[in-house]
């Protein structure tokens, strides 16, 4: 099987997108991911996955915490910024929830505590207990990113 045909076809699965962020030794650190998915009721548990040679990945195995920050459709910048395409010289200020940096004004933050880890190929599956979690899921729309591209979702576009 092609890698590129692989990449293409998993492209037309529309997935939201978030920033994963944690503390180290008193300095923040974030990426973006869109491989997130909501494990559990009882015990809330998420799941991000998250490459083996990604920088963060260290860090969060170190403080045990990470948060996920639902981007709005008014935060690509910082999609961009944390996806390492665009840089400068801007300082990223981060709120905390339950002790945990969070992003300000994302549609929701979630903070976690790591509960396991599973290596599975290239990736890992980081399962982590919500410690936390605020919204402002009403007032703002999701960044959605499809076929290698930042899309919007409009208000009132599904049947109710």
């Amino acid at each position: 099987m092609d890698d590129k045909i692989f990449r293409s076809i998993m492209g037309k699965f529309a997935t939201g997108v978030t920033v994963v962020a944690t503390e180290n030794k008193g300095k923040n650190y974030g990426m973006t991911a869109n491989a997130f998915m909501s494990v559990s009721l009882t015990p809330k548990l998420v799941t991000i996955s998250i490459n083996n040679d990604a920088n963060i990945l260290e860090k969060i195995f170190e403080s045990n915490i990470f948060s996920i920050n639902f981007l709005s459709s008014e935060q690509q910048k910082l999609s961009d910024i944390f996806a390492n395409r665009v840089y400068n010289d801007c300082d990223i200020v981060f709120e905390r929830l339950d002790g945990i940096p969070t992003l300000p004004e994302a549609m929701a933050q979630i903070a976690c505590v790591l509960a396991t880890k599973y290596v599975v190929g290239d990736h890992t599956l980081l399962i982590g207990e919500v410690t936390d979690i605020y919204g402002n899921i009403d007032e703002t729309t999701p960044l959605i990113f499809y076929e290698g591209t930042y899309h919007s979702l409009k208000e009132n576009s599904m049947e109710k």
